[in-house]
């Protein structure tokens, strides 16, 4: 099964000046598709060669999880963006966020003091916990909640070559974009799906 690389669901230019169409150039057009090109190089003739990315990532180590779960991390985050704000949110997933953070501006600052701090290269998620409560997982270099069963519903990717053509190495001006940015309908599709 030959892996390929997504197309950006959003014109390169239509995120800017949060995130510059260079930074697309280099994220998506260089960063994402090497890991999927080397995915590609490293099952050939493998075990995982006719697996599905999901069924790879569940089962791999070493460089062919890496490659697979950064492959799927970075199609996952570029959904989790849009140049266009959803116009509100919707009720009742307003109300998981209340009853799990106390508000959305709670969410925000929790969310952004996790990827803030996250030492390194990684990911921050908001996860949805089949209980009806939501949390913020942090996992380094291509770490996916995903790969352990659970549900992402939003990601920020905080691997520096996600701001620093924009931002140098300021990436609490990064998060501090990301708000703006966020595809709360693809967030809330994935909330909905879980609860199916």
């Amino acid at each position: 099964m030959e892996h390929t690389l997504p197309e950006l669901p959003f014109k390169p230019d239509s995120l800017a000046p949060h995130i510059s169409a260079e930074t697309f150039e280099y994220h998506h057009g260089k960063h994402h598709a090497a890991y999927v090109n080397n995915l590609n190089k490293l099952i050939k003739g493998t075990e995982f060669e006719n697996m599905t990315l999901e069924e790879i990532i569940s089962k791999a180590k070493g460089p062919v999880f890496n490659n697979a779960a950064q492959h799927w991390n970075h199609s996952f985050f570029w959904k989790c963006l849009r140049s266009k704000q959803t116009p509100e949110l919707d009720e009742g997933f307003m109300m998981l966020i209340n009853k799990t953070f106390g508000s959305l501006d709670s969410l925000k600052t929790k969310f952004s003091e996790a990827a803030l701090s996250l030492f390194g290269s990684g990911w921050v998620w908001l996860v949805d916990n089949r209980d009806e409560t939501l949390s913020i997982v942090s996992t380094q270099n291509a770490g996916s909640p995903a790969s352990e069963g659970k549900k992402p519903l939003l990601v920020i990717d905080v691997w520096e070559h996600a701001y620093y053509i924009d931002y140098r190495n300021k990436r609490a001006d990064y998060i501090e974009a990301f708000w703006p940015l966020i595809n709360w309908d693809f967030v809330m599709r994935n909330h909905m799906k879980e609860k199916k």
